[in-house]
This record gives structure tokens, C-alpha cells and sequence, in this order.
């Protein structure tokens, strides 16, 4: 089976660089790596507004650029870019709900000027950074890519914008593209090159590891009445390496089909509760993180797990690094090393 460091053949197969967008933070510079690892030249576009200049490998070209700057385009053009992946926009569900016209504007509006740019400066290839939120509170777990889009929150909703642009754009253009919908993302590079950084994050794993690193004093359960057999949320947690390594892959697709577009859940098939997860970080951790539980945050779905039949069956792409426990213990070693950081 191929894997994503030791297959040139998508680099070797395309002239030209790569542009990574939010290529500072939390996912867009694990895809950093693994673009790079993989022969791939990169250029990073990132405000640096949630990113961080040093997440930024030095093998990549960093540009302090918005994304929706007419600029992009000048960047495209002297770089010689042929493919975009785009990862900068804003990403906490409540705070969807609380300030939409952010996510409006960050997620929906900055992409339609970034997928303008595209087209103006020739890329042909464009792949997204999409999520399980825009399946709202599906009829059925797993979900399948073939599933009603009724997203519940505003974040949900920009995403699902972005994705109908894409799709109205490429039947328009010489463009083509791959969406891929993010379940729960977590962990951190193996080799402790990169990890989530960002103050004040939400995502579950990430703040248990800050809660057992003495960052926080508890970690708070929101919800324990979801018609789950713990009634706490269900979620599929994806290790971002893996994730990484399926946005390389669908890169190497589109360049070799480059009239079919696709859309690919990006998850393992299996959900975790809430509780779980924490029982997971007290083992790796050998210590009893405080819980506390808390009501329901607006825009939460009771269980959201992918069905990846699609992309198993599209992608030569099978996760590397699955165990809930593994994925627990990358996201705190380096959650260990950013506190040598500081």
C-alpha cells in the first residue's frame, strides 16, 4: 500500500507549486508537511491572525497574506501554482451561532475571492477544507456522503456555501476539486514537528490534554442527555496526520482525472462519547481529569460519525494512526512541548 512519504508520483506529475491557505495553523500546517514530505513545493498564505509564523515548516515559502487580497493572484501567478488547498476560516460552531456574519464573511465571502483568484491565475486544482457540520443533525449514523445537508449552526452553513461555489464554478471553469468533510480532528505530527496551538481552543482532545497539562482546572462536559448510550456527544475523531495524508492523496487524484470532481467524508467510521474520550486521556495520562458537567451548547448534534466507504473506495488512503489512545498521546506530548515554549 502506498503511503504518503514514500509516493512521488502526484509531485512528479505536476510542475508547479502548491499553495496552502491557513498553512500556520492547526491542519493546514500538518498538510504543510505532508505536501512536503511528499515532494510538493508549498506556499503558505496565512494572516497569521489564529496561525503561528513558526508552525510554518522552513522547506515552505510563508506569505502574510489574506485570503480574499486581490494579491493572491500575483502570488499565484510568480509561484507558478496549479493547486490550492484551502484551510484559513473560522471554526468554533457556537461562535457561529453567536456572530454569524464572521463566519459569513472569514468562511463563505473569502472564499468565493480566493476561488476568483484561482480561476484568474489558471489553478486547476482546488481542494477544501469542509465538514461534518454541513450534515446538521443527520437521519442516520454513519452518515454518507449522499445524506441530507441540513446544517444546524452558521458554520455548517459556510461551509456548504463554499462547497456549491466550487461545485457551480468547476462545471464553468478548467477547475477541478475535491471537498473533503472533516468529522473530529485530533492529535498532533508523531515526530512533534506540529500540533494545535491556538489559545483557547474547543476541540475536546485538545482541551482534556491542556486540563491534564495543569492548563486548565477542568474540562467541561456539555450535554449528558443526548439519546447516546452515555448521553454524553459522539463524535469521529480523525488523527490530523491521517487527515493530512488524504489531502495529499486527492491532490494526486485530481491531477490525474482532471475533469471529475469529488466529495469524500474524511473520518474512521466509529465515534467515541465524550466521556470516553476523557476515560482515554486519564489512562494515557494516568491521572483522573475533573469533569464538570454542563447544558447543551447551541448547534450540537447528538452523534456524528462518518461513513468513509467512499473515500476508502476513491483514495488509496487507510488511516495510519486510529487508536483513540495514540491519537490522545500525540496531542499531549505536544501540548507538553508547547508548554517548553512558554
Amino acid at each position: 500500500m502506498r503511503t504518503v512519504t514514500d509516493n512521488l508520483a502526484g509531485a512528479q506529475g505536476m510542475d508547479g507549486s502548491v499553495i496552502v491557505t491557513g498553512g500556520a495553523g492547526y491542519i493546514g500546517s500538518h498538510a504543510v508537511l505532508a505536501l512536503l514530505d511528499t515532494g510538493y513545493r508549498v506556499v503558505v498564505i496565512d494572516n497569521l491572525v489564529t496561525g503561528f509564523d513558526w508552525a510554518v515548516d522552513p522547506r515552505a515559502t510563508l506569505v502574510r497574506m489574506a485570503v480574499e487580497d486581490p494579491g493572491v493572484v500575483d502570488v499565484i501567478r510568480a509561484h507558478d501554482v496549479r493547486a490550492i488547498m484551502h484551510f484559513a476560516g473560522s471554526v468554533v460552531v457556537p461562535e457561529s451561532v453567536s456572530d454569524p456574519l464572521k463566519y459569513y464573511r472569514n468562511n463563505t465571502a473569502a472564499s468565493r475571492a480566493l476561488i476568483e483568484s484561482a480561476v484568474a491565475g489558471g489553478v486547476r486544482h482546488f481542494i477544501f477544507s469542509s465538514t461534518a457540520a454541513t450534515y446538521g443533525t443527520p437521519e442516520k449514523v454513519p452518515v454518507a456522503e449522499g445524506d441530507p445537508t441540513v446544517p444546524i449552526n452558521p458554520y455548517g452553513t459556510s461551509k456548504l456555501m463554499t462547497e456549491a461555489m466550487l461545485r457551480d464554478v468547476a462545471a464553468a471553469h478548467p477547475i477541478n476539486y475535491a471537498a473533503l468533510r472533516y468529522f473530529n480532528v485530533a492529535g498532533a505530527d508523531p515526530h512533534g514537528r506540529s500540533g494545535q496551538s491556538t489559545a483557547g481552543a474547543t476541540h475536546l482532545i485538545k482541551v482534556a490534554v491542556e486540563a491534564a497539562t495543569g492548563k486548565r482546572g477542568h474540562v467541561g462536559v456539555y450535554g449528558t442527555d443526548f439519546a447516546t448510550p452515555d448521553g454524553t456527544g459522539v463524535r469521529d475523531y480523525i488523527h490530523v496526520t491521517d487527515l493530512a495524508a488524504a489531502h495529499v492523496h486527492a491532490l494526486e487524484l485530481l491531477i490525474a482525472e482532471p475533469t471529475r470532481s469529488h466529495t469524500l467524508n474524511a473520518g474512521y467510521g466509529r465515534g467515541f462519547s465524550v466521556l470516553e474520550v476523557l476515560d482515554a486521556v486519564d489512562r494515557v495520562t494516568n491521572m483522573t481529569i475533573d469533569r464538570r458537567l454542563e447544558g447543551r451548547r447551541p448547534g450540537d448534534p447528538a452523534a456524528l460519525i462518518a461513513d468513509n466507504a467512499a473515500i476508502l473506495a476513491t483514495l488509496p488512503w487507510r488511516p495510519q494512526h486510529a487508536d483513540l489512545d495514540g491519537i490522545v498521546r500525540d496531542a499531549l506530548a505536544w501540548e507538553r512541548k508547547l508548554s517548553e515554549r512558554t
